[in-house]
């Protein structure tokens, strides 16, 4: 590791910057569902050692000279390797769409890099040579971490605090500080090593202080993490026996050619299969949920698909489907210039729809496409086949169907998102439908289902994952996995959910201001440490008294 350490601090140009890149590139490992935390602390000391080692600038130069180099090398590396399951959709695509996956993902890479690149020179500016200086570079990378989950409409997949969350015990923390709290925790924990290496006078045992510390705050994490599991009660519900249906259904990708007669079928076929002789199918069911994008179609323009839904509920039993929804005016026809809208309907036995919710935060590019004109002069109108994108919803995501308890309905990327779900304090359950079927072959599906757990140990609410192609999960509100379907499984989840934790968690009623506060507190620290390093150069370099 002194070897590894003197070489980041004596390089320079191109040589720097590929090791950070593939430094970020072993980091990249730690996101699920691979959870190497060691690549982590291997990692991340290499972007503090370049630091100590970069040049200083003034003027412009100072925010993006060497120090935002190393902070984007770094973060390109990592954003490649987390995010590279992106490119599968372009696969799936065909065409001329697989020669745009490489310079996609290395685009999207790129971009969210930027914001590692700030933080990095940011951090630079309030460099100091003491151990402080990795409070402050953790503090302004979980802030730049929490900037690109919220700004630009966000994109938080794959935030470091993942890295902590790879098993049951471990994601409890998050029930207290969320994952943007975690990603500052492991930040902080695996930039330690920096700490030990090279060697600065000091013993080895002395130097390893703060390394063993940081494996002991794991070690306390995971004790916690126990220690809550065995000691917080889950009741079950007595008012809702669900029945999930994962159909695998891959017209999706092209509507002109989808089938609405055979897609029925399909779905009408699994909701109503029987597991045993003795089960008594949708007559014991309170509520079939169907997936994200089973409709390559809106409802609207196909009235024997709601006749057909509703011969086949049972009066008590309420359909919540992920579904296109056709923007209808008052006047009963299509509003010009809206696309629709990618939404739930619950549906009666009636076959009437009850209650809709509308998906509000929508995929860039994938879902609604920025710049429409500079992608138009490409002949790009937009990325999602059979429709011209979705227009938003209005954010309004607490469903109240007849006969079910309140819910907060998430629609796919939607449920990556901490702590802006919706208000928990409201709901019951949460209910995420999704279609990861763009991603099969991929990491991707699995990272995703992980995000969505993630909610649940935030909220303290039971989760049900309606998944097209996989995985369908129904979760706890400690987050555990109590039911599943596998990947590319076609078949039907029956189960009770849990109820709600009482209280809700310590992250519901104080949201992120416990992380905003250490920030705060961090980069308070890194100042002090700056102007107090400043300080002493100014003593040891004041020019002597003439008088004699």
């Amino acid at each position: 590791m002194t070897w590894l350490a003197e070489s980041a601090i004596l390089s320079h140009g191109w040589r720097r910057f590929l090791l950070l890149v593939a430094a970020g590139g072993v980091a990249g490992l730690s996101v699920p569902p691979l959870f190497l935390l060691p690549a982590l602390f291997i990692a991340l000391p290499v972007w503090v050692w370049c630091l100590d080692g970069a040049e200083k600038r003034r003027g412009l130069g100072a925010l993006f000279g060497p120090a935002f180099g190393i902070g984007f090398a770094f973060g390109f590396g990592y954003f490649t390797v987390a995010l590279h399951w992106i490119g599968a959709a372009f696969l799936q695509e065909g065409g001329w769409f697989v020669l745009l996956m490489v310079p996609a993902v290395l685009a999207l890479a790129a971009v969210l890099a930027l914001f590692w690149a700030l933080a990095s020179a940011l951090a630079h500016h309030l460099w100091s040579a003491g151990p402080l200086r990795i409070v402050t570079l953790a503090s302004l990378l979980a802030a730049a971490e929490f900037a690109r989950g919220h700004l630009f409409s966000g994109f938080p997949f794959d935030l470091l605090g993942y890295a902590l969350t790879a098993n049951d015990e471990m994601a409890q923390l998050a029930a207290v500080v969320g994952v943007y709290g975690l990603t500052f925790l492991a930040a902080l924990l695996a930039m330690t090593p920096a700490l030990v290496w090279p060697a600065d006078g000091r013993g080895l045992v002395r130097r390893l202080i703060p390394f063993f510390l940081a494996l002991l705050a794991i070690a306390a994490q995971i004790g916690w993490g126990n220690w809550r599991l065995a000691t917080t009660p889950v009741a079950a519900r007595t008012d809702m026996r669900v029945r999930m249906v994962q159909p695998m259904i891959t017209a999706h990708a092209d509507w002109e050619i989808a089938d609405p007669a055979e897609i029925m079928d399909r779905l009408i076929s699994l909701s109503e299969s029987r597991l045993t002789p003795t089960d008594p199918g949708l007559a014991a069911v309170t509520h079939l949920v169907w997936p994200e994008s089973v409709f390559p179609f809106f409802l609207s323009r196909y009235p024997e698909g709601l006749a057909r839904i509703a011969r086949m509920l049972p009066d008590s039993t309420l359909l919540l489907t992920g579904a296109p929804r056709e923007a209808i005016g008052p006047d009963g026809e299509p509003e010009p210039g809206n696309p629709g809208y990618n939404s739930i309907l619950a549906i009666d036995g009636a076959g009437e729809v009850v209650m809709r919710y509308d998906k509000s935060h929508l995929v860039p590019i994938g879902e609604y496409l920025p710049f429409p004109e500079f992608f138009a002069l490409f002949g790009i109108r937009q990325f999602v086949p059979g429709t011209s994108g979705w227009a938003p919803g209005d954010g309004r995501r607490l469903m109240t169907p007849p006969g079910t308890p309140p819910f907060l309905a998430l629609v796919c990327y939607e449920a990556v998102f901490p702590g802006d779900i919706g208000d928990p304090a409201r709901a019951e359950f949460i209910l995420n439908v999704t279609n990861d079927a763009w991603y099969d072959g991929s990491i991707g599906p699995a990272q995703h289902a992980h995000h969505a757990r993630l909610r649940a140990v935030e909220t303290g609410l039971p989760l049900l994952r309606a998944a097209n192609t996989g995985t369908s999960l129904v979760i706890d509100p400690l987050g555990r996995v109590t039911a599943r379907l596998a990947e590319r499984e076609v078949a039907v989840l029956d189960a009770v959910p849990a109820a709600r934790l009482a209280g809700g968690t310590p992250f519901t009623r104080l949201w992120h201001w416990p992380f905003l506060a250490a920030i705060g507190v961090g980069l308070a620290l890194g100042l002090w440490a700056r102007l107090r390093e400043r300080g002493r150069r100014g003593q040891i370099f004041q020019p002597c008294d003439d008088k004699t």
